[in-house]
């Protein structure tokens, strides 16, 4: 009973904040408090069992929560991190009055960053996929200019796009059980079985793989992330994003070995973990570097994922998993260590450079890091072929490339020496640092990995030294070289079709974001319609 309130707490709190912003006084208040709305999500995290299950509303809209093994990792990592950025927020917006629709958005995206990790029927899935993608497009258009404007068209693009497949996928998947069983663990499992397999796997990996920011699918994320204020490009590549990554896990049948689309997915993934590295090499804002390192780790968790579809391990689930969470909380922190560096002055930049050296490179694997249990952990599906050597090589690439984002962000400091950042934003930024390193050795148990006597062995420990040996060398051997521009967004900036959508969208999402603007709950009546279409075309479905 404890287990189920705590559940339902972790979902309904952060969504009760997000209707109190329906009165003026409370959304005056409100933005002040963000950091209170992930609470309830890390005390269920935390304290929860592991089997518990709740459902709420009437079969026509029923919501099924509960929280596994897969979802503890993610929620806990996660709520850790809105906290931190909550905390961070107000900091941020000191000099400026925090918008109404940004605290509103904020607390819808909460509200489904949260809940995503915890239902476990199609409905569910759904509302909560709507909530963490749709309202960050205010996050993206915040600062208001062309660039920005035009970022959030193709976010908002893709975004649509992904919701429209993945829909379509759940109405088949809805289509395989009985009216009312739509629990996802029973729908997938009778997917191997079904002629619809490959529409589905199509539609899946489409969907999610927009969502992960997969290549060829990746221009979105680095405009979208380097227009979007600190505290809210800290959330949407750390804890968003990973949306995508527990759909490919809840969705894709692992149980089956599906080698020929393993294989793709093994491969695309690891030519974006390259691809991230080799354009983040030549950005020179670094929450552009830090946008493409995203776009670089998702392809690489991609291809872990894959080798648990090709091989229908389900053993790499919890891996994966453990492998996002380290993830959300490296990304998200050094995101926040961005805000911090340009506030600071030199003689305060020693608390952004070296706890930013032990994150960044923790990401390529340091040893004793989380990063080195999160690579020794990805070692065993990769086998000891040329997917391992690769991987090996993508993690040197990664440091080299967590060189060049310290590089860029201590180079953005503030003109005066002594300025010191506020507390506000130090604080939060250092405590995430912090958990990147403790965190995942209290999540080991959870991961199914080697014991962690074996991780200090010296052997253990080369594996995942020597490819960030590598990877100085390379930064080094890079430093004195003056490499091609790439323009934030690559093909964002060079294709058509890019610039088509963004044409064609930017005159809906700028009278939309008009009308937000003046009327922040209206945020909320949007999401309602969307939530309620959805639901009504599975209803139907059957």
């Amino acid at each position: 009973m404890i287990s189920q309130v705590l559940i339902l707490a972790a979902v309904v709190w952060p969504g009760l904040m997000l209707l109190g912003c329906m009165f003026g006084s409370v959304r005056k208040r409100v933005g002040g408090l963000l950091w209170c709305g992930p609470v309830p999500a890390l005390i269920a995290g935390i304290l929860a069992h592991e089997g518990t299950s709740l459902s709420v509303l009437d079969s026509a809209f029923q919501i099924s929560l509960g929280i596994d093994q897969t979802g503890r990792i993610l929620l806990i990592a996660a709520s850790l991190l809105w906290i931190a950025a909550g905390i961070y927020s107000p900091a941020w917006f000191r000099k400026t009055a925090m918008k109404n629709g940004f605290v509103t958005c904020w607390l819808a995206t909460l509200t489904g960053s949260l809940g995503i990790f915890l239902t476990s029927n199609l409905m569910g899935f759904l509302v909560f996929y709507a909530l963490v993608s749709l309202p960050a497009y205010i996050f993206v258009i915040t600062d208001g200019t062309p660039f920005a404007k035009k970022a959030g068209a193709v976010y908002m693009g893709f975004a649509l796009l992904g919701e429209n497949l993945l829909l379509l996928a759940f109405v088949i998947l809805a289509g395989l059980t009985p009216p009312g069983n739509s629990d996802i663990s029973e729908v997938v499992s009778l997917l191997p079985s079904s002629p619809m397999l490959p529409i589905v796997l199509v539609l899946v990996l489409l969907g999610f793989g927009m969502k992960m920011a997969l290549l060829p699918m990746h221009f979105w994320m680095p405009p979208a992330y380097t227009s979007a204020p600190i505290p809210a490009a800290a959330v949407m590549s750390g804890a968003a994003v990973k949306a995508g990554v527990l759909g490919m896990l809840r969705f894709l049948p692992m149980e089956v070995p599906l080698p020929a689309w393993g294989n793709v997915l093994i491969w695309v993934g690891l030519a974006g973990a390259f691809f991230g590295v080799a354009v983040g090499l030549t950005q020179k804002n670094p929450k552009s570097v830090l946008a493409y390192s995203s776009v670089s780790q998702m392809g690489f968790l991609a291809a872990l994922i894959g080798t648990g579809l090709a091989t229908g391990d389900p053993g790499v689930i919890p891996l994966a998993a453990f492998y996002a969470a380290h993830h959300v909380l490296v990304k998200g922190g050094l995101f926040l260590a961005v805000g911090v560096a340009m506030e600071c002055g030199t003689k305060n930049l020693g608390l952004v450079r070296w706890p930013g050296l032990v994150v960044g490179l923790g990401l390529a694997g340091l040893p004793l890091t989380g990063g080195a249990l999160a690579k020794l952990g990805s070692k065993t599906p990769m086998g000891y072929g040329l997917e391992a050597v690769l991987a090996s090589l993508s993690a040197a690439g990664t440091a080299a490339l967590m060189l060049h984002f310290l590089k860029k962000t201590l180079t953005a400091h503030h003109s005066q020496p002594e300025k010191a950042a506020p507390a506000g934003m130090m604080l939060p930024w250092l405590a995430v640092a912090l958990a990147c390193i403790l965190l995942p050795w209290a999540l080991f148990p959870l991961s199914g990995m080697e014991s962690p006597p074996e991780v200090f062995a010296p052997m253990t420990m080369w594996k995942t030294l020597w490819p960030i040996l590598l990877g100085i060398l390379f930064f080094l051997f890079l430093k004195s070289r003056k490499l091609p521009g790439v323009p934030c967004g690559d093909i964002f900036s060079w294709g058509a079709t890019p610039k088509m959508m963004a044409s064609g969208l930017s005159f809906v999402m700028a009278h939309v974001d008009e009308i937000l603007k003046k009327w922040a709950p209206a945020c909320v009546a949007l999401l309602l319609l969307v939530i309620c279409l959805t639901a009504a075309m599975i209803r139907f479905s059957h």
